[in-house]
């Protein structure tokens, strides 16, 4: 296994550990999201079920679950799948399967509609999450994924730029080559995509909006982080001490994060 496979395999079970301040913790995805995924793929409650990847404990699947739809939910941490059967109890039409996507088998040999990963994709293994998505969808089944990342539009909070010298200082700055993008510089993977050759008709659509913090929700947010989860307790102390100390001192004591998502949604060839 090449080393960024290890890496990911490692560091996509770190969430597990977050299980019970994930929900609470991360954004919400826009209503707005849901509504375009829905009418790019065509989906229609009574007649096609979804198969969500790596659902966590279910942020993404319950406002699908409370339009009606069947959803099949498989989640590689076992804490995390807990998590979604609880938070989902109430959709019997729900199921949550506590399992990696990549050697998951369905119980029935019933196609889906729509394969879907909310952000989750980029944690399947890149060599097999096209041909598997594929693989579980029924021909005109559409695959359909999508992340919520920092955005930094102009007139954004300077917190973020300001804080990254105490990440450089605990030897956790930014990799070679990344920057601050604004929502419409967020990157799309629709050549990745029609590389496949499994998938076409790729859309994209693109969704931005803006969460106030104080400094403890704020750190709450960052403990769901693989990145954050993975840090030696001393840089996690200078790292939220500084937080803490800066924050302390504005008048409101809170920050603005701004989020970006780019939905992609592709139909089987």
């Amino acid at each position: 296994m090449p080393p960024e496979a290890n890496d990911r395999e490692l560091l996509r079970q770190t969430f597990n550990t977050a299980a019970a301040q994930y929900q609470e913790a991360r954004p919400e995805y826009p209503g707005e999201l849901y509504a375009a995924l829905i009418a790019l793929a065509g989906l229609r409650p009574e007649a096609d079920s979804l198969c969500e990847v790596g659902a966590g404990p279910g942020k993404a699947t319950i406002p699908l679950a409370r339009r009606g739809f069947r959803i099949t939910c498989v989640e590689l941490g076992a804490a995390l799948a807990g998590e979604a059967r609880r938070n989902l109890a109430g959709f019997d039409r729900v199921t949550v399967v506590n399992a990696d996507f990549e050697t998951w088998r369905p119980a029935s040999p019933e196609a889906f509609g729509l394969v879907f990963a909310a952000t989750a994709w980029h944690w399947v293994n890149p060599e097999i999450r096209y041909p598997k998505a594929r693989e579980l969808l029924k021909p005109g089944g559409h695959l359909a994924f999508w992340e919520a990342v920092h955005a930094f539009p102009d007139g954004g909070d300077p917190f973020f730029r300001e804080i990254q010298d105490v990440y450089d200082e605990i030897n956790e700055g930014l990799p070679p080559g990344s920057g601050f993008p604004r929502p419409d510089e967020l990157a799309d993977s629709t050549a990745e995509i029609e590389a496949s050759g499994l998938f076409t008709g790729v859309a994209v659509r693109r969704f931005d909006w803006e969460i106030k913090y104080t400094a403890e929700a704020y750190i709450r947010l960052l403990d769901t982080f693989s990145g954050h989860i993975a840090m030696a307790d001393w840089q996690r102390d200078r790292l939220y001490g500084e937080i803490r100390r800066r924050l302390a001192a504005r008048p409101d004591g809170q920050l603005r994060r701004h989020w970006g998502a780019v939905l992609h949604v592709a139909r089987t060839v």
